[in-house]
């Protein structure tokens, strides 16, 4: 974890908080504590923002420390993955919960890579336990039974494979 600290004018603040903005994009965020310093015309937020260092960008499909799915998958993969994040965005927020807490990103694409149709290959996936099975597994079980008819239960070839 590192640490990071940040004063941004209540006044013409504007330049601070766009490195602000830029900083919080390019980092994973761990917490923020601010405090707002009263100076009168002078008064001004003061930020600690602790972090992890972004990601190594020469690694394909990361920026910024996030998985970009498209660059990952493949076309049809992908838009499994996508109708995957809808379904997910759907039981989250009639819950009111966030999405992440259903399942994350990453759970979702190897729910894809490895082509799970079972709730026995649901529970393998790291982090899905029996709750989540047995709460949310029948609705992408089936969602995943369905896109995998049309395109086979098969991983498809990695590209560049000699």
């Amino acid at each position: 974890m590192h640490l990071r600290f940040f004063t941004i004018p209540i006044h013409g603040g504007d330049e601070a908080a766009a490195e602000l903005n830029r900083f919080l994009g390019a980092h994973r965020i761990l917490t923020i504590d601010r405090s707002l310093v009263q100076d009168g015309a002078n008064s001004a937020w003061a930020l600690c923002v602790s972090f992890e260092p972004a990601a190594d960008r020469s690694q394909p499909g990361k920026r910024g420390g996030k998985i970009d799915y498209r660059e990952v998958l493949n076309e049809q993969d992908f838009a499994v993955f996508a109708r995957l994040r809808t379904l997910r965005k759907e039981l989250a927020d009639g819950e009111g919960i966030p999405a992440y807490a259903v399942l994350t990103n990453e759970q979702l694409a190897e729910l894809v890579q490895r082509r799970v149709q079972s709730a026995a290959a649901l529970r393998e996936i790291a982090g899905v336990g029996d709750a989540r099975v047995e709460k949310y597994g029948e609705a992408f079980l089936r969602l995943l039974r369905d896109a995998f008819a049309a395109t086979g239960p098969t991983p498809p070839e990695p590209t560049g494979a000699a």
